[in-house]
């Protein structure tokens, strides 16, 4: 067993509540409360990674800032659509993966680790385009 085995398992076993958001709006119909339960999951998720990237001192101070730079504009999420919340959180996801990559410690990593980032990363991309178009479907 590798170092990395608990991140993989810990990693897959966090993608369990998106499924459970998208399940429950598959068998419950679109609903705000489902679609914002699914936001809010999205951002303590983000702010969790980004923040396991942050490991001040091991980096010169502009990549630790850049590390959670994502999750400054939580607090003003709440002032614009679903739609919006949503596509930024999807892009973001993107964002702080290209920002793993980019840091030295990367190269170290386990493969098996690398792909399950990659892996749960589209995945999560997935399910908020999912959730985006349950957020559209919201406003008509």
């Amino acid at each position: 067993m590798h170092p990395y085995f608990n991140h993989i398992q810990l990693g897959y076993l966090g993608f369990v509540p998106f499924l459970l958001c998208i399940a429950a709006t598959l068998m419950l119909g679109s609903s705000e409360t489902l679609v914002g339960v699914f936001s809010f999951y999205s951002m303590g998720i983000l702010a969790f990674m980004a923040g396991t990237l942050w490991r001040a001192g091991e980096q010169p101070k502009a990549h630790a800032i850049l590390a959670v730079i994502v999750v400054l504009p939580f607090p003003l999420l709440h002032l614009v659509s679903l739609t919006a919340q949503l596509s930024y959180l999807a892009a973001s996801y993107w964002l702080v993966l290209w920002f793993e990559k980019s840091m030295p410690k990367w190269q170290e990593t386990h493969k098996d680790y690398k792909q399950m980032r990659f892996v749960i990363t589209s995945v999560v991309f997935v399910s908020h385009l999912f959730m985006i178009s349950q957020a559209i479907e919201l406003t008509r």
